[in-house]
């Protein structure tokens, strides 16, 4: 899922039914994952089919828009990771991070950075 992160990955639903399963990919920028005409969404269902064993026609992919980015530690977690790598110190970029999800609506935040 490294591929993902680029369009804001906030996590993975996995349903498994006897004739197929269905992967949702939740992302906050889901034409992203989808790509130009559906063609990275393709991609991804290829490689997967290819790497877990998967027959033709077994599996499908979905991309679903991240209802609340600021509540979800993956996103949180990706952004501050951007915020670091881009130069930003540590106190101001976690700072930045905890203001986000706490206007976000959440009781509390835990920021670890080790």
């Amino acid at each position: 899922m490294q591929d993902l992160t680029d369009a804001g990955f906030g996590g993975v639903e996995i349903r498994a039914a006897p004739t197929r399963t269905e992967i949702v990919i939740r992302a906050s920028r889901p034409q992203d994952v989808l790509g130009d005409k559906g063609r990275r969404i393709r991609e991804l269902q290829s490689v997967i089919q290819k790497r877990f064993g998967f027959a033709e026609g077994t599996i499908e992919l979905y991309a679903e828009r991240l209802l609340n980015r600021g509540l979800s530690a993956q996103a949180q977690a990706e952004n501050l990771k951007y915020k670091l790598l881009g130069g930003l110190a540590v106190r101001r970029a976690c700072y930045g991070v905890m203001r986000n999800v706490m206007e976000s609506g959440a009781k509390g935040v835990e920021v670890v950075v080790s």
